[in-house]
């Protein structure tokens, strides 16, 4: 059982020291059986991703429903178009061909998320925002599956 909220504000803070003006706010009072070190790696590789691409401001939002807990990654970037939002899960998929792989990324980030989110019963969306940008969901069960490993 982890403390979701402690490990969050932990990444925030990690994605804060690399420059993003990151905002955490909600709280969830259950523990979550996952496995830290993965997740924490998992939420690194969206949040840094909201930092880079979202236009420097990300806000998290922590909350729980219907059994699940939820962690919300929001930015005020481009966003991608709707015809993307799945395919960006592929491995070594990359939106920006001009993006040039020593400005960083390998196109394993957003694969790496939602392998290790699914492995712990989870799942990991995308979606645009209706006011601009992107959000990436993380939904987490708060009781049942255990993690693999």
């Amino acid at each position: 059982p982890t403390r979701l909220d402690a490990l969050v504000e932990g990444v925030a803070d990690d994605i804060a020291a690399l420059g993003a003006d990151i905002e955490v706010s909600g709280s969830l009072a259950q523990p979550v059986v996952l496995r830290p070190a993965l997740t924490r790696r998992a939420l690194a590789n969206l949040m840094d991703n909201a930092r880079r691409y979202g236009g420097g401001r990300v806000r998290v939002t922590l909350s729980s429903t219907d059994g699940e807990a939820r962690i919300d990654i929001d930015d005020d970037g481009p966003g991608i178009p709707d015809a993307e939002l799945e395919h960006v899960f592929e491995p070594y998929v990359r939106l920006e061909a001009s993006r040039a792989r020593h400005t960083g990324g390998s196109g394993l980030g957003l694969a790496i998320s939602r392998a290790v989110i699914r492995a712990q019963g989870g799942e990991v969306t995308l979606s645009r925002r209706a006011e601009g940008g992107l959000r990436a969901r993380v939904a987490l069960p708060l009781q049942g599956r255990k993690p693999a490993g």
